[in-house]
């Protein structure tokens, strides 16, 4: 099965320009994904561009990874309702360090091989372009009527908040991006999300006008869930994939916690399993649901990919110690299982503060797991709040001495999957 056949299967591919299985086929080909430097990490919205790096490398092609250090600058309007607020230089270059860092553990930059990835910023060729060579060089050749058909701007020109001119220009910065790296680099393909095919396209129309070459594209879906929940968000935020922001436990729970129909679809996307083994795993699956054979694979697998066998390790250690056995008392966890947990949020709390008792309303928002009153007031009678495994609901409850284990932790559940372990001193 050819590159493009393997992404069909795995629903990695939405839009295509014709010619570009073809291109593919005929030689080793350099393409090209860009990664925003909005926060110092990626999430797991990213990992998508990263497996498509990944399986195109393997194919045998050559992936260059661009970090946008000036369109970080701009801002993307594609999917978005609204302008971004725009990072300073500073920020930007922590961002873009962190990207980069994160982008090398998955791809080979091995420099003796023909197809070895590559890292680029386009703030390279961006810093010393001015306005108007700008405008004269790259806007004479991108009509207005083009720009405004894109659904991009469309979208937000119908809306209530409009756009300003520099997300206007986004779509040319993001053309002369394809351009250059066309010219420099012999880059003749660009990838990304379905969100970006009009942004994509304006890249190759300018490589066809500016130097009469032939450029490819092809987009793939956004990942969406059954539920209609929005991918890659929790109760917490983001899943990120820098193990600090998002423990390898966290992110171990968030692929467990998949609903059937979107592990079926997420095992194909999000793993390198081949076809007879997802197969056998979906039917396995299916014979007994209850075991959860789907959703564990699933969350070993991009586990393992992206923090690596130890850290695997350690969140199938906590995972076993929390939910093995949830009706033995929380006693049973030795002094030893409580400091070695690896993944649940560790939080220190003064000591002084519970002596006369402490309401379970201000525990909670004083230790920050809770971000206000009101909400954890609404958590606790709901019934989502467990300390040392005994659910509680009842706002008068009160945090005090008697219920610390060793003298010094305690337990907390917030929802289904969310622990703390809070140390008092």
């Amino acid at each position: 099965m050819n590159l493009i056949g393997e992404l069909r299967w795995r629903g990695l591919i939405q839009d295509i320009m014709p010619g570009t299985e073809e291109q593919l086929e005929k030689e080793l080909t350099s393409a090209y994904i860009g990664f925003d430097p909005t926060a110092d990490s990626l999430h797991i919205g990213s990992l998508v561009p990263i497996l498509l790096l990944v399986h195109l490398q393997k194919a045998g092609h050559k992936p260059y990874a661009l970090v946008g250090g000036a369109t970080g600058m701009v801002g993307d309007p594609s999917g978005k309702s609204e302008e971004r607020n725009l990072l300073s230089e500073d920020i930007l270059k922590i961002n873009q360090e962190g990207v980069k860092k994160q982008l090398m553990q998955f791809l080979d930059f091995d420099p003796s091989k023909k197809n070895a990835a590559e890292m680029v910023n386009n703030y390279d060729w961006f810093k010393d372009f001015t306005f108007l060579n700008f405008i004269r060089d790259v806007g004479k050749h991108i009509t207005v009527n083009y720009m405004m058909s894109k659904d991009s701007v469309k979208k937000r020109l119908e809306g209530e908040t409009g756009m300003s001119f520099t997300e206007f220009t986004y779509q040319l910065v993001q053309g002369y991006d394809f351009y250059w790296l066309y010219k420099n680099k012999n880059c003749k393909l660009q990838m990304g999300g379905s969100d970006q095919w009009g942004n994509i396209v304006t890249g190759t129309e300018l490589i066809r006008k500016k130097c009469s070459g032939e450029a490819f594209a092809f987009t793939c879906p956004l990942i969406t869930k059954a539920d209609g929940g929005k991918f890659g968000k929790t109760e917490t935020g983001n899943v990120w994939l820098d193990p600090v922001r998002t423990t390898p436990y966290q992110f171990y729970q968030f692929w467990l916690n998949a609903s059937d129909t979107d592990g079926e679809k997420w095992i194909k996307i999000f793993t390198f399993l081949n076809q007879q083994e997802i197969n056998s795993i979906l039917e396995n699956h299916k014979a007994n649901p209850g075991k959860r054979v789907l959703q564990k694979r699933l969350a070993e697998e991009i586990t393992m990919f992206v923090h690596g066998k130890i850290a695997l390790a350690d969140a199938l250690t906590t995972t076993e110690k929390l939910f093995s056995n949830q009706s033995a008392p929380v006693e049973s966890l030795s002094i030893e299982d409580l400091e070695m947990m690896e993944g649940i949020i560790k939080i220190e709390f003064p000591l002084e503060k519970i002596n006369d008792g402490l309401d379970i309303v201000s525990f909670l928002a004083e230790t920050s797991i809770f971000p206000s009153k009101g909400e954890a007031r609404k958590t606790v009678q709901g019934g989502g709040v467990s300390i040392n495994r005994k659910k509680t609901e009842s706002i008068d409850f009160k945090i005090d001495k008697s219920l610390l284990l060793y003298k010094q932790y305690l337990l907390v559940q917030k929802g289904k999957k969310n622990y703390y372990l809070i140390l008092l001193k």
